[in-house]
C-alpha cells in the first residue's frame, strides 16, 4: 500500500548527510525521502493527496533509534508494582505489603540490588509482609529474580538445578533455595506458573508501548530478543507499527547445528516496519548479580566465569553464523568477556569486519578500546545505566568492581575518540524509554561515569542514535541520515538537539515523530 505524500517545510533541517548538512525542507513518498532542500525543491511534490506540515523552526533530525531495548520481551519484565523508586529494604518492605495482587500473585518489576543495603537478596527478608501469597521480583539488570517459598513451591523448585548456560537456584548451606534466582535458565522455572496477561491486553500494551516511545522521538529499535512474531505481526497487519522494530533472536549455550540453522532461516523474515536482522548472544550477566566475566575476581570472589561454560562452543556458534552471513550482537559487560568477544571476532579475519557488535561494555581497560575501530566492531552503550551507580562508588556495581575497574564505567568518550562506532539505547524496561534521556545522559553519564567528565559531544550524541545506529545494524546505506532514498524516519525537537544544553533536552518537547513516512506523533 502506497503512503501518502508528506511535505515538511520552514524546519531548521540537520540532515547528518555530509553532501548537505542543512536545509530546510523535506518531501516524501512512499515512505522514502523524496527530496531535501527548501520550499522550491520539494513543491513538485506535493499532490492531492499530500500533507503538508509547517513545522515553523523545528529542529528536524533524522529518526531516533534505540539501538538496544526489549519491547515485546519487556511487557512481561514490566508487569506488576514498578519498584523503581524503592531505595532501601523498609520502602521494599512497604511497598510489597500493599501491592495489588494478580491472581493471588505479588509481581514487581525494576527492583535495585542497592534496595538490600548489602545483605544477600534472600526471600527471609520480605515473606512476613506478604500474608503467605507468592511473589516474584525481577531486579532491575533482568537477569536476576527474588522468588518467595510460596512462589518456589509452586514451580516445584526445592534445591539447587543444573543448567547449559551459568544460572543459579541460590541456596543456603542446607541446600534450601534463598529465593535469589541467577540468570535467565533460573527464571524461566518459574514461567509456567507465572500469571501471564491475556492476549488481548499484551496487544494492547504493546501498540499503547510503541506510541510512547514515538512520542520522544523514536522511530525505530533494535529489539535484542525474538520478541512474538506473532503479536507483532498481527499489529503490523491491522495497523502502522508507530515503531520499526528490528529482532535479533537469542542463540543460547549448547545450541547445536540444527538450532543454529533454524537462526539463520529467521533472518529476513518480518513485515511492514518490523524485520529479523542478527542473532544476540550472552558471554557474561551482571555486575551486581556477581555474573560479569571478569579478568580478576570482584569484592566477593565472584565473576570469573563466562555465562557460556565453554567459552570456545560461543566462538565456534559465531564462527559459524557468520559464515551463513548471519550479523551479531554479544552481551558482554565485564572485561573478560568484552576481551572474548573482540578476540572471537579476531579470528575471522577481514570478513569480519562492520558485521558485529557488542552490547554494554561497562568496563574495559585501555588495551581493548583501540580494537573495536581496528576490528570494526561496534560498540552498543546504554547511557542510562549510570544512574544505578553513584559518584561516591558506595553503590553495588562500584563496591563489586573496586576503584581501578568502576573507573572504567561506561567509556563512551574514550571509545569515540578511539574512532569507534558507538550506538546509544536505553535497554528497556531496564531503564526508561524516553530517546532525550539517552541524548542527555550520554553527554552527561552519571554516577561512576560522571567522575572523568566522559560523556559525549551534542552531536556525537545525536549520531549514537542515528547514523552510528545505522553502522551497528548494517544499515547505514538506508537510514541514519536525511537523504533522498533513505527511509522517511524523521524526528522534530522545539529545541536543537545538538545545541541545547543536556538537562533542557531531556525535557524538550517533540513536535512531530515520522515513521516510514506516515505521522505518528504530533506535539504541540
Amino acid at each position: 500500500m502506497p503512503t501518502p505524500g508528506l511535505i515538511l517545510t520552514g524546519a531548521k533541517v540537520r540532515t547528518l548527510d555530509p553532501a548537505r548538512p542543512y536545509a530546510t525542507a523535506v518531501a516524501v513518498r512512499d515512505g522514502v525521502i523524496a527530496a531535501v532542500g527548501d520550499e522550491s525543491d520539494v513543491r513538485d511534490w506535493r499532490g492531492p493527496g499530500t500533507e503538508v506540515v509547517a513545522l515553523e523552526g523545528a529542529h528536524l533530525v533524522p529518526g531516533l533509534v534505540d539501538a538496544h531495548s526489549h519491547p515485546v520481551w519487556g511487557l512481561d519484565m514490566a508487569t506488576g508494582v514498578d519498584l523503581s523508586g524503592v531505595t532501601d529494604l523498609a520502602g521494599l518492605r512497604a511497598a510489597l505489603a500493599a501491592a495489588e495482587r494478580i491472581d493471588g500473585w505479588v509481581i514487581g518489576h525494576a527492583l535495585d540490588h542497592n534496595a538490600f543495603e548489602g545483605r544477600p537478596v534472600d526471600r527471609t527478608l520480605i515473606e512476613d509482609v506478604l500474608a503467605g501469597a507468592p511473589a516474584f521480583l525481577r531486579l532491575y539488570d533482568g537477569h536476576s529474580a527474588l522468588a518467595t517459598g510460596a512462589a518456589l513451591a509452586a514451580a516445584g523448585v526445592t534445591g539447587p538445578r543444573s543448567f547449559t548456560q551459568r544460572s543459579e537456584v541460590v541456596c543456603d548451606a542446607e541446600g534450601r533455595p534463598t529465593g535469589h534466582l541467577v540468570e535467565h535458565a533460573a527464571m524461566d522455572l518459574l514461567a509456567p506458573v507465572l500469571p501471564r496477561p491475556s492476549y488481548t491486553a499484551r496487544r494492547a500494551r504493546l501498540v499503547e508501548l510503541l506510541s510512547a516511545m514515538a512520542a520522544t522521538g523514536l522511530t525505530g529499535a533494535h529489539v535484542m530478543d525474538a520478541g512474538d512474531a506473532e503479536l507483532v505481526g498481527s499489529v503490523a497487519g491491522e495497523t502502522v507499527l508507530p515503531v520499526r522494530l528490528r529482532f535479533a533472536p537469542w542463540c543460547m549455550p549448547g545450541v547445536d547445528e540444527a538450532g543454529l540453522a533454524e537462526l539463520s532461516a529467521l533472518q529476513g523474515r518480518g513485515g511492514r516496519h518490523w524485520q529479523v536482522g542478527g542473532v544476540k548472544f550472552f558471554m557474561d550477566g551482571t555486575v551486581e548479580g556477581g555474573t560479569a566475566w571478569l579478568e580478576h575476581a570482584d569484592c566477593h570472589g565472584q565473576g570469573t566465569e563466562a555465562f557460556w561454560p565453554d567459552p570456545e562452543a560461543y566462538a565456534a556458534a559465531v564462527r559459524h553464523l557468520h559464515t551463513a552471513g548471519v550479523r551479531t550482537a554479544t552481551h558482554a559487560i565485564g572485561d573478560a568477556a568484552v576481551r572474548h568477544a573482540l578476540d572471537v571476532v579476531a579470528a575471522l579475519g577481514p570478513t569480519g569486519r562492520d558485521r558485529h557488535r557488542i552490547e554494554h561494555i561497562e568496563t574495559a581497560p585501555d588495551d581493548l578500546l583501540p580494537r573495536f575501530a581496528e576490528l570494526g566492531v561496534a560498540a552498543s552503550m546504554q547511557p542510562p545505566h549510570t544512574a544505578y551507580t553513584r559518584a561516591d562508588g558506595t553503590d553495588e556495581w562500584s563496591r563489586r568492581l573496586g576503584t581501578t575497574r568502576a573507573a572504567h564505567a561506561w567509556r563512551l568518550r574514550d571509545l569515540r575518540d578511539a574512532g569507534a562506532t558507538v550506538a546509544l539505547g536505553s535497554d528497556w524496561p531496564i531503564a526508561h524509554y524516553d530517546a532525550r534521556a539517552v541524548l542527555a545522559t550520554a553527554r552527561a553519564p552519571r554516577g561512576a561515569a560522571s567522575a572523568r567528565g566522559a560523556g559525549l559531544t551534542g552531536l556525537e550524541a545525536l549520531e549514537g542514535c542515528t547514523t552510528h545506529a545505522a553502522r551497528a545494524a548494517g544499515e547505514a546505506e538506508v537510514t541514519g541520515r536525511i537523504a533522498v532514498g533513505y527511509r522517511a524516519d524523521l524526528t522534530a525537537f522545539a529545541l536543537d538537539p545538538v545545541e541545547a544544553p543536556a538537562d533542557e533536552l531531556a525535557q524538550a518537547p517533540v513536535r512531530l515523530t515520522v515513521t516510514g513516512g506516515h505521522v505518528i506523533h504530533r506535539g504541540e
